[in-house]
């Protein structure tokens, strides 16, 4: 009998593997790390000129413009070495040093008349090495007695000793189990089947309300030690385990809170959802110099701990202070990666010039005014925009384009997704803009529903009931913003609740765009000469910095603004988002008031009056596009009661699809009307309301520099003081948008 092939079981490398990805990537030599985002792929035969690879350790996933979906380390194991699923499995046993995983099976030998008899095994299935109660108390040096009062005891686990250690609710009740199944290695818990993972010690949290303060460690032996020497603790089942929902709540009325950074990619996991926890403004961080964790501190000299750690708790340095220190530093690289960007007088501009490299032809409005909009993601009110026009005429593409000028954390984008999806998603929405290719991935009512809520209250708290040993009992998600929206879409009008809410981009579609549409498409070059990261460093350096704008002649303007529609009330604030969007691109050119905000000057409101004045009259039916005036004009001119679509077709110079867009449009107006009731009948296009003349909503900047004109001077705009009046004093000192 020979031996045969070697084998790992599935569940058993995914036990091995679960927190450990990182670990295989690094045993790939695959950069992971150094990624801001992305690192080239390293996947063989893809040529990866604009790094696209990156390694997600919250979905414990890799992602890849040359992958359609996320995958899991295994595959990311497949893709690098070339290997099949049963191979990969080998190698990540490899990788992590957990030889023991691996198996072999011996060949099929024949009985003495050629039978083939059934598979053996040359080495069964390993015992567990197994965990005792007296094993651990002495490893850890803590009384046997404490582990017991806590509910730990020894139990045979698949037919090794292990420790059953009880998660006990807050209030004590029924506890989840988890198992420690050997006292070294990588692999020393289990679940138990069904079991929830929790906080451990939640019975101890009035303790610490009384005290007014809890040591956060990853752990049981660390809170063991902890309770050992009367010091309040819990414990995370793991660094990344922290649940928001499930748990920030719990430590309300605590008004300290100590968190044990460990000096390993734990502490790092840890760092990252404090950043976004509402806890984070009551933490202080321990780092214990010299030692992995708590239990180490105890081991190297338990009669001086109860010494050793208050000195701990006095050096802990509030997390706020650490974040505005690193925010400091990562802001200063960002400068200097963005260059001369931070200095330019017109960076919208700049923009522009640049977008025509990537290969946009045209739409320079269009791209300016959605640049401004990806801005005000940095604000409580960002703008929301659809993107309208025929089939093909490249809505996707130029908002893709756009894209590229932003760094993957300034947005979320997807071509459709599940009615629940933003509820149940993972990802961080806040500051953050939501793009969906295609409104038709809105389509359904609690799809539009929450997205619609997360705009306009800028949070989503989506009530569920889910099963549990209790019975059915109802979960409240919370998913915060503020979160803006961008989408595309071939209709005239999306739903009017949504319409509404969103400022309405049209792509051109005229013969002249399609012609410069086809250059660009001719021009094969591999290299765009943009810099990316430049542009993507600029956007890290704006959300780093200051980001309060005040408007100084926002009461001004909203006083010459004619009150014509309700609409107004919704745009009205999107204008002002804007005309801040544009200051804060020139936050180093503008001036500043007494506490820091940046002061918005009437250049920032120039530029946008220029990019959107005929779209905000548009908005609230004070002014007819330019393609909708053209197509009622081709009506005029056929001089007949009612014109088919193939007439119109003909007189505008277009195509069929596009002409009949542009008369839905119309329709939709009231500009033109359809005849022709009947379905499945060619439409009778008849001329509806006249066309009115287009009127001024937005005032000249002119109108505005008579009262404020703080350092307009410094923006390129000529005026008679520097200095504000005593009336744009004292908007200052009551508007902030």
């Amino acid at each position: 009998m020979t031996m045969g092939e070697r084998y790992v079981w599935t569940a058993d490398i995914s036990r091995a593997t679960r927190g450990c990805e990182t670990d295989v990537l690094d045993g790939l030599n695959i950069p992971w790390r150094a990624g801001r985002p992305h690192v080239t792929c390293p996947y063989p035969g893809h040529s990866d000129n604009n790094p696209s690879w990156r390694w997600d350790p919250r979905k414990a996933r890799a992602y890849c413009t040359c992958r359609a979906r996320g995958h899991k380390v295994l595959a990311v194991i497949m893709n690098v070495e070339g290997v099949d699923f049963e191979t990969a499995k080998i190698r990540a046993a490899e990788l992590l040093g957990r030889r023991d995983l691996i198996r072999e099976r011996r060949c099929k030998k024949r009985g003495a008349r050629g039978t083939i008899l059934s598979d053996q095994h040359c080495n069964p299935a390993p015992l567990l090495a197994g965990c005792t109660l007296g094993a651990y108390a002495g490893a850890k040096r803590l009384p046997v007695g404490l582990l017991s009062s806590l509910g730990i005891r020894e139990i045979t686990y698949l037919g090794s000793p292990a420790l059953r250690i009880p998660y006990f609710g807050a209030a004590g009740e029924e506890p989840a189990i988890r198992f420690r199944i050997a006292l070294d290695g990588l692999d020393r818990f289990r679940w138990k089947k069904g079991a929830k993972p929790r906080l451990y010690g939640l019975q101890k949290l009035a303790e610490a309300r009384t005290a007014g303060s809890i040591a956060i460690v990853e752990g049981e032996s660390d809170c063991h030690v902890l309770w050992h020497a009367s010091f309040p603790a819990i414990g995370l089942p793991g660094a990344s385990n922290w649940n928001e929902e499930r748990d920030a709540s719990l430590f309300e009325g605590i008004a300290i809170i100590y968190l044990v950074i460990e000096p390993d990619r734990g502490g790092e996991a840890a760092l990252r959802w404090l950043a976004k926890s509402r806890i984070r403004d009551r933490v202080r961080l321990i780092r214990i110099n010299g030692f992995k964790d708590v239990s180490a501190l105890y081991l190297d000299d338990p009669q001086r701990f109860a010494e050793r750690w208050p000195t701990a708790l006095d050096a802990a340095e509030s997390f706020v202070a650490v974040a505005d220190r690193e925010a400091a530093v990562k802001g200063q690289q960002a400068e200097n990666a963005a260059g001369d960007l931070i200095l330019e007088s017109d960076i919208v501009d700049r923009f522009a010039k640049e977008i025509k490299h990537a290969g946009l032809a045209g739409e320079a409005r269009n791209a300016k005014v959605l640049y401004l909009v990806l801005i005000t993601r940095l604000f409580d009110r960002p703008v929301n925009v659809v993107v309208k026009g025929p089939s093909a005429a490249g809505k996707n593409f130029i908002v893709k384009i756009i894209l590229r000028f932003f760094p993957t954390e300034a947005y979320w984008s997807r071509t459709a997704m599940s009615d629940r999806t933003l509820a149940y998603s993972e990802e961080d929405f806040r500051h953050r803009y939501l793009v969906l290719y295609e409104a038709t991935g809105m389509t359904s009512d609690i799809a539009t529903y929450l997205i619609r809520t997360l705009l306009s209250e800028g949070c989503i708290e989506y009530e569920v009931v889910e099963k549990t040993k209790d019975g059915m009992r109802p979960r409240v998600i919370k998913k915060e913003g503020p979160t803006g929206l961008i989408t595309t879409t071939t209709a005239a009008r999306l739903h009017p609740e949504n319409e509404t809410r969103l400022l309405s981009l049209t792509v051109a579609d005229t013969p002249a765009q399609t012609r410069a549409v086809m250059l660009a498409q001719a021009d094969d070059a591999e290299d765009d000469g943009v810099d990316y990261e430049r542009w993507h460093a600029y956007q890290r350096w704006l959300a780093l910095g200051e980001r309060r704008v005040v408007v100084p002649f926002a009461k001004r303007l909203a006083k010459e603004i004619p009150t014509l529609s309700v609409r107004l009330r919704r745009d009205f604030p999107m204008l002002l988002s804007l005309v801040r969007a544009n200051a804060l691109l020139h936050r180093e050119l503008r001036p500043r008031d007494e506490i820091g905000r940046i002061i918005a000057t009437p250049a920032d409101y120039r530029t946008v009056r220029e990019l959107i004045s005929d779209l905000f009259s548009e908005g609230i039916e004070a002014g007819v596009a330019t393609t909708v005036r053209e197509t009622v004009r081709a009506v005029q001119q056929l001089g007949k009661n009612e014109a088919s679509l193939a007439e119109i077709v003909t007189a505008l110079g277009l195509d069929k699809s596009t002409a009949s867009r542009r008369v839905k449009v119309a329709i939709s107006k009231g500009y033109l009307v359809n005849e022709e009731t009947g379905k499945g009948k060619r439409a009778r296009i008849a001329l509806g309301d006249p066309l009115p003349d287009d009127a001024e909503i937005l005032p000249h900047p002119e109108r505005l520099t008579d009262r404020c004109t703080v350092a307009a001077s410094q923006a390129g705009i000529d005026t008679p003081s520097s200095t504000p009046s005593a009336d744009c004093d004292a908007e200052l000192a009551e508007i902030e948008i």
